[in-house]
């Protein structure tokens, strides 16, 4: 049944990237039942008989279904249809990876309850900063056509970038994100280092996740400092918050790309 529900949920999520702006309540009740049916399927397999399904096709279809949600709201109060178009078919293949890629089980009935705030505040984290990395990117190609609006053409993607916000609306929702998405980023961060003993079962150790999570946490520090006090804004404001989204997806999901398909092992 769950495997159905995936198969479905993609279904969905690629039907919503190929309707028309226009049938704008269509696409919102797919989206709305997408993300339901991506939602049953992730979490009862995920979080069952006191154990955490881990991998890296978890944990990115469990991003993809926050950002599909986020999307969703924020649609609602700014036309940011131009980001159904990006963020759909990677959410289409993301809810498919889970029964590719079912990663490894973990024990968690005895864990602290401290460990599942940790999780969930980190996957949040992630999931925040991801949409913000999606906005980030179109406001790259909403910058780029504005040097190239009289050309002719353009294609679905340039229609759906001439539908967005302004591009100082875009950059305030970009700011806001990120001042979310770091402070979900702190707290992970910040739990991990005062109670890794308690969530772990072993003292903090400066491997390949930490590092990677915390060169994270002090790009996107700088930038919000370099927004606050330089007035950082436009492509140095955008480099950062890739920079830093990139970064962050080493931290965890890359490495068990790495170590799940490539090395073919699982760890924790």
């Amino acid at each position: 049944m769950q495997i159905t529900f995936f198969i479905a949920a993609a279904i969905l999520y690629a039907v919503c990237t190929l309707l028309p702006s226009r049938q704008g309540a269509v696409i919102s009740g797919v989206t709305a039942l997408a993300w339901a049916l991506h939602g049953a399927a992730l979490w009862p397999d995920m979080l069952a008989h006191g154990t955490l399904r881990v991998g890296f096709a978890f944990m990115l279809s469990a991003a993809l279904w926050i950002s599909v949600a986020a999307w969703w709201v924020e649609n609602r109060n700014f036309a940011l249809d131009g980001m159904r178009r990006m963020v759909m078919p990677f959410a289409a293949l993301a809810a498919i990876l889970p029964p590719l890629f079912p990663g490894s089980l973990m024990p968690v009935q005895d864990q602290s309850p401290a460990f599942a705030w940790h999780v969930a505040v980190a996957v949040l984290a992630y999931s925040t900063l991801t949409i913000a990395a999606f906005h980030a990117v179109l406001m790259a190609f909403q910058e780029s056509r504005l040097h190239t609006r009289g050309a002719a053409g353009g294609g679905w993607l340039a229609a759906a970038i001439d539908q967005l916000p302004a591009l100082l609306t875009m950059e305030k929702l970009l700011f806001r994100m990120i001042g979310i998405g770091f402070v979900l980023l702190s707290l992970t961060v910040l739990s991990g280092v005062v109670f890794s003993e308690q969530l772990f079962g072993r003292a903090l150790r400066w491997d390949h996740k930490n590092v990677f999570a915390l060169l994270s946490w002090i790009l996107f520090a700088a930038l919000l400092a370099g927004r606050r006090w330089r007035g950082w804004r436009g492509k140095t404001a955008l480099r950062f918050t890739l920079a830093g989204f990139a970064t962050l997806a080493l931290a965890y999901v890359g490495s068990r790309f790495v170590f799940e398909v490539v090395l073919h092992r699982g760890f924790v």
